[in-house]
């Protein structure tokens, strides 16, 4: 049918029945797993439904079917808080466990005996979905059960997520409901990403759940909607059934939705819950089932364990939860978990075999990762013949040798992992392990720093290193060369034309035009740019070098000081630790960087770039450090200053700001940002998972903000 001759109404019309028509096939082959049309119908439905959408601007809505990819990335993912905290579950490993949850319950509720629903604990990504009037508005992740992520943008590229909902089966008074689900990706799924990223020369995800945060996290839509991630739900949240949940919209019924809504009963219990959820067009686990007893759940368990292979996503164990939502009220929570649903976790499957040797392998970042090679055994239903060993310190834990027999374990039902040494059966034959002090790449040295387990090859001509060195080389805040991509840094190192990030100045024009995708005008576009970065100032050279713990602040702070990369490699640690932001740990790598790489400067300053600092004064002492600024010589921001003289330094991770971000704001009000825990500091701002600073920094007395504190402290003096 021609759609020239449509006036507005008409098309209003055609494409509101073409997006019910695309929204049913997305039930029959995303909910169902049944399609009623081929993919090209269903595409030529999809093309007709953009078509009119462009030729009609004004009747495009935020819950069309073509809206599930559309805008351009974001900068940052604002953040949620949760109506309903996300807390997580309690986890059992046994019958007794299980026994011992059944006996509290019961306890709880002074009855002998209690309903349960077990369902499939699915290796994913928890998410909660928010709807209003029927239209999905918002999504976000668990985060740390308080407040979570926004990723509606990647969230509307699952396909099994419906952005309207017409069911006849939503009672009416649900106008407003949250489902909170797990977002997964089928192992099929998985590995054919990791197969198309293996031919790309990307990093390998580690396993499906991995590949699915990753996915949620990007920040760009277009790309979260090429990975084929899947959702099942499992609860539903509504003004009736949930005391605090607080609608944020006075309901009203929208005339679009109305139709789907009618008079009817909210569910009671969480088996009526997943029987309504299906009906308004979720999806949710397969196989979940109702259990009169702990017994009955006990043999749920047994069964599922013996099956889960069957299924094409992982599982790593299953969901008991009390049926009745009154008992569930009744019982509670804890600060932590609810007391009336617990996690039953699979045991790990294991194996015996025998370590061959121990490989080291040369990550992208330098760090020297050892890899035990194992006599070949069959796990899980495959053939494991490697294992990680993760660094050197737990090799000496867990007192591996060479020629040990060895349990050995799929952690996450995915990687290998060594649990223990079979002890008894050692010989006196077995060879301890010792971390060599030369890379096996290189043969440059390797440095152990200080709070790290990992060692790191310092070699800046190491070839197990280059293409993520040239990468950071070629970055944004360090030489700014936005034409050299990754595919073009991978050619140029697979054909040899770039051994270090100084032979770039090298290359000519009959160099580059033999690579694929590369005509003479991008080739002559990417000299261009090599030409110009040269220019680049010295504070970005420091940090386009990649030396260890050196970031953009610290860069500018030893630019201004120094004044030339001649000078900065000549200064010994005494001089190094002077410099605001530059403490122990910093000057040993900045010196044993230089150390290692000893041409580096000559081969820059041969390439013709610019090794001074233009217009500073060359080694002032900490006279020349000024406070970087967050934004330049532009307008000064209101409390500017307030904070001069004052040094953070930010540890774990931080849920209202990136640690960029973070920065940024303390610099825009005069600060600076250490790099490592000394008495210098004079506030460590401490985010979830804090790691070792947060014990260096009790042990030394210095100031602890929480995350809130700081945000506090930030809004205040911003106040007008």
């Amino acid at each position: 049918m021609n759609d020239d001759g449509l006036d507005r109404a008409a098309a209003s019309e055609m494409i509101e029945r073409l997006r019910q028509e695309i929204r049913h096939h997305d039930r029959c082959y995303y909910g169902a797993g049944e399609p009623e049309i081929s993919d090209q119908e269903y595409d030529r439905l999809m093309e007709r439904l953009v078509a009119l959408e462009t030729r009609f601007p004004d009747l495009i809505t935020e819950d069309s079917p073509s809206r599930r990819v559309a805008g351009e990335p974001l900068a940052a993912f604002p953040v949620v808080e949760h109506r309903v905290l996300m807390l997580s579950l309690a986890n059992t490993y046994s019958r007794e466990d299980l026994l011992d949850f059944d006996q509290r319950v019961r306890k709880g509720l002074g009855e002998a005996k209690v309903h349960y629903v077990v369902e499939l604990k699915v290796d994913g990504v928890a998410v909660s979905l928010r709807y209003e009037n029927g239209r999905f508005v918002q999504g976000s992740t668990r985060g740390d059960g308080l407040r979570g992520d926004d990723i509606t943008a990647n969230l509307k590229t699952i396909k099994s997520i419906p952005l309207t909902l017409f069911s006849p089966e939503i009672p009416l008074s649900m106008l407003s409901f949250e489902v909170r689900g797990e977002v997964f990706m089928t192992r099929r799924n998985f590995e054919k990403i990791n197969l198309a990223r293996e031919k790309a020369e990307e990093p390998l995800f580690a396993n499906p759940r991995n590949a699915t945060a990753g996915s949620l996290k990007l920040l760009d839509p277009r790309i979260t909607a090429k990975r084929p991630l899947d959702i099942f739900l499992y609860s539903c949240l509504t003004p009736d059934i949930t005391p605090d949940f607080a609608p944020a919209f006075a309901p009203s019924l929208s005339p679009a939705v109305s139709p789907a809504l009618k008079p009817g009963v909210l569910p009671g219990t969480q088996a009526e819950t997943l029987s309504l959820l299906e009906k308004m067009g979720f999806k949710v686990t397969p196989g979940w089932k109702v259990c009169c007893g702990i017994q009955a759940v006990i043999d749920c368990c047994q069964e599922w364990e013996k099956k889960r292979e069957s299924l094409a996503f992982d599982i790593d164990g299953l969901v008991i939860k009390v049926n009745s939502f009154a008992q569930q009220r009744q019982l509670g929570e804890t600060s932590k978990s609810p007391r009336w649903a617990i996690s039953y976790k699979f045991p790990g499957k294991q194996a015996t075999t025998r370590l061959m040797a121990i490989d080291l392998q040369v990550g992208r970042t330098g760090v020297i990762t050892p890899v035990a090679i194992l006599e070949p055994v069959a796990l899980s239903g495959s053939i494991i013949s490697r294992a990680t060993l993760h660094n050197a310190d737990e090799i000496c834990r867990k007192d591996i040798r060479v020629g040990d027999r060895v349990i050995i374990e799929k952690g996450g039902e995915v990687i290998p992992k060594i649990v223990k040494v079979v002890t008894s059966t050692r010989t006196g034959r077995e060879k301890p392990f010792t971390m060599p002090s030369l890379c096996p790449a290189c043969g440059g040295k390797i440095l152990r720093e200080e709070e790290e387990a990992a060692y790191r090859c310092q070699n800046l001509d190491c070839p197990a290193q280059l293409e993520r060195i040239l990468r950071h080389f070629a970055s944004r805040n360090a030489m700014d060369i936005e034409e050299l991509g990754p595919a073009l840094i991978r050619q140029l190192v697979a054909g040899g034309k770039v051994k270090h990030p100084a032979d770039l100045y090298n290359l000519r024009l009959e160099d580059l035009m033999p690579l694929e995708r590369m005509a003479e005008k991008s080739a002559n576009k990417l000299l261009s740019a090599l030409e110009k970065s040269k220019q680049r100032p010295l504070s970005a050279l420091i940090f386009a070098l990649g030396i260890r713990h050196v970031g953009v602040v610290a860069a500018e702070n030893l630019a201004r000081h120094f004044g030339s990369l001649d000078a900065l490699r000549s200064a010994g640690q005494e001089e190094l630790q002077k410099i605001p932001g530059v403490g122990k740990v910093m000057a040993t790598s900045i010196e044993s960087f230089f150390q290692s790489g000893k041409d580096i400067v000559e081969k820059l300053r041969h390439a013709g770039l610019s090794l001074t600092e233009q217009g500073a004064s060359v080694a002032q002492g900490d006279a020349g450090v000024q406070p970087a600024s967050a934004s330049g010589d532009g307008p000064q921001a209101k409390g500017e200053g307030m904070l001069a003289g004052q040094r953070f330094i930010f540890t774990g991770s931080l849920q209202h700001f990136t640690r960029t971000q973070a920065e940024t704001l303390v610099k825009s009000l005069g600060g600076t940002i250490g790099t490592s825990v000394g008495k210098s500091i004079d506030f460590v701002v401490a985010g979830a998972d804090p790691g070792s600073k947060l014990q260096k920094a009790l042990d030394l007395g210095l100031k602890i903000l929480k995350e809130e504190d700081f945000r506090q402290m930030i809004e205040n003096i911003r106040l007008p």
